[in-house]
């Protein structure tokens, strides 16, 4: 778990993705390779292998690919002349969606790139559900999801979302309890319009 240094919060590295870099992720191994390392740290090209089920062959390509676009980096303080330990350059991935109006590729990246985030979301939701049972009951109590429907328009949307990044952030920065019951825990902040034809 990360905690805060001495001197206060560490204020996450964060990239607002260009039009080659929004090109360069969309692709299904590079998110999750990218999302091991932002998660677990740094790796080697076989480890990453192993943990994602695939060949250390694809995941040196594929390291390499996001290492050009500046996604991620060696990390210089371990690895040696045989063997190479990758990590994120970043913690956060930001984009504005109207950033790649102008660009078709990276505009239907982007679109890939989101799409995959509701699969892995709606993944990560149903194998949850299907082994719950199997978890402490504060756990249980305390997981979840709900939804509510809100009047809002763009302004007072992107002031809602700033908000709840803001408390998100302060949760992430607030030290944590060392306890055998501390766990990662997934987060999805969506708000997204409803599109129905009532509204």
């Amino acid at each position: 778990m990360e905690s805060p240094s001495p001197g206060g919060p560490v204020e996450p590295r964060r990239v607002h993705l260009d039009n080659q870099q929004v090109r360069t992720l969309a692709h299904p191994l590079r998110m999750r390779l990218l999302g091991s390392l932002r998660v677990d740290g740094p790796a080697t090209a076989t480890a990453l292998a192993e943990k994602l089920n695939t060949n250390t062959g694809a995941t040196s390509y594929h390291l390499r690919q996001l290492a050009e676009v500046g996604l991620v980096t060696e990390d210089p303080d371990r690895g040696t002349s045989r063997q190479r330990w990758w990590q994120a350059a970043h913690d956060i991935s930001d984009f504005e969606p109207t950033d790649f109006d102008d660009d078709p590729d990276a505009r239907a990246a982007v679109q890939w790139i989101q799409a995959d985030q509701v699969r892995v979301m709606a993944d990560l939701a149903e194998r949850w559900l299907a082994v719950e049972h199997h978890h402490p009951r504060d756990w249980r109590d305390a997981a979840g999801m709900s939804d509510l429907v809100l009047p809002l328009d763009p302004t007072r949307l992107r002031a809602l979302n700033d908000e709840l990044w803001a408390v998100l952030m302060r949760y992430r920065d607030e030290p944590v309890a060392d306890s055998a019951d501390v766990k990662p825990v997934h987060l999805f902040l969506a708000g997204i319009p409803r599109l129905d034809e009532r509204w």
